[in-house]
């Protein structure tokens, strides 16, 4: 049997897994997006409720060690920007143009992001990992000699 397969423990189960929760310094880090979740955000004072893709972003930690943040995405015109800074960082989408958003095209692609340590909202002493930016996608030109 499988014994790294999710699921549901009963109340005499042996448990062994910690926290395994890392933290990265602030910074600029490259990315692989891992895959994205289609959900809905519940409304607050600033936008009514709608559709909202979460995305896993894979980053390597400075000691080599690989992090996955997730960042959610709202789908309303409040937050375009936020959706082309997406789609122009994997290079889907260049600045100013239009774009049918194709999500299942995001999961592999790779892009460089700004990364911030955050105050958490229910405990402020508690930091997180958020995505503070992400950088136009830069295409790798070839010059021969250099690597």
């Amino acid at each position: 049997m499988n014994e790294t397969m999710d699921r549901e423990l009963g109340w005499d189960d042996e448990i062994q897994k910690d926290n395994e929760f890392v933290t990265l310094p602030e910074g600029d880090y490259d990315f692989v997006i891992d895959r994205y979740e289609r959900a809905r955000h519940q409304g607050s004072d600033k936008i009514p409720p709608c559709n909202k893709a979460i995305v896993f972003f894979r980053v390597m930690s400075p000691n080599g060690q690989e992090v996955t943040l997730q960042e959610s995405f709202i789908l309303h015109t409040k937050l375009e920007w936020k959706l082309s800074e997406l789609f122009c960082g994997v290079g889907l989408k260049k600045k100013g143009e239009k774009l049918k958003m194709n999500w299942a095209a995001l999961p592999g692609l790779k892009g460089r992001a700004q990364i911030s340590l955050e105050p958490g909202t229910k405990n402020p002493e508690q930091k997180f990992n958020r995505i503070k930016k992400i950088y136009p996608f830069e295409e790798k030109s070839f010059k021969a000699g250099e690597f």
